[in-house]
């Protein structure tokens, strides 16, 4: 192949530096995300969020940018460069996925996931040229990781972690309803769960073992009498 041939292919684009000004914007923005879970120690850190806002960010510019000679060249041309934002947004929910620990009804790294889907939306929105409300997101965003958590210890901090053992049928979903009653009083730290079994074997049973933190003194107490109401209960205590 020519000279000549090789240089047409590396020709850089006329809206380059628009790309390239994206790009590290997208980077930085990303990055400081990525930077409070790396120090938070968390599954996806510094890198990992680089990639996906950098990679969101590429996706958007070329929904933008890539299709532009396509356009030109050929007439009644149906273009939506929504289309690959939206399967961006919807992919990546395997990354974040990827970072949720679940041991036995105990979570962990919804954060984390959900802090990866939302730098996938900041690339999009660097892309796009929407640079204030990137910015603005990323402000909120920081401030959500770093302080709402201080926030929540900080309200929590005159109460006291409680056990709270239910007793339920085992055929039947009961888990919502019991984690409804049970955040109307306080937070759940931890939800552990065992198979029991009653009435000579005949009746099979669930204890789910509830570590409670409640922001009062009488947390306990009212849970208690909200939960011996609930009719699928069998036991509480």
């Amino acid at each position: 192949m020519e000279g000549n041939e090789w240089i047409h292919i590396i020709e850089i684009p006329e809206d380059f530096h628009v790309m390239l000004v994206r790009i590290l914007v997208a980077l930085v923005l990303s990055g400081l995300v990525g930077l409070e879970r790396e120090v938070s120690k968390r599954p996806a850190g510094f890198r990992t969020h680089i990639l996906v806002g950098m990679g969101a960010c590429m996706m958007m510019l070329l929904s933008l940018y890539g299709f532009e000679e396509f356009i030109e060249n050929y007439d009644n041309v149906q273009y939506d460069p929504a289309r690959i934002p939206s399967y961006v947004i919807s992919g990546i929910g395997f990354l974040g996925a990827g970072t949720i620990l679940v041991k036995g009804a105990t979570i962990r790294g919804l954060t984390t996931a959900a802090s990866i889907w939302v730098v996938a939306g900041l690339g999009l929105t660097v892309g796009a040229g929407l640079y204030t409300l990137a910015i603005l997101s990323t402000v909120v965003v920081l401030l959500s990781l770093m302080f709402l958590n201080r926030l929540e210890t900080l309200l929590f901090k005159h109460g006291a972690e409680e056990i709270i053992h239910i007793v339920v049928p085992k055929d039947g979903q009961h888990l919502a309803e019991l984690l409804r009653i049970i955040e109307d009083y306080g937070k759940i730290r931890n939800v552990r769960t065992k198979d029991l079994v009653a009435g000579d074997g005949k009746e099979r049973l669930k204890e789910y073992k509830f570590t409670v933190l409640f922001a009062e003194s009488e947390g306990r107490i009212k849970v208690l009498d909200a939960l011996s109401i609930v009719e699928v209960v069998k036991e509480v205590y």
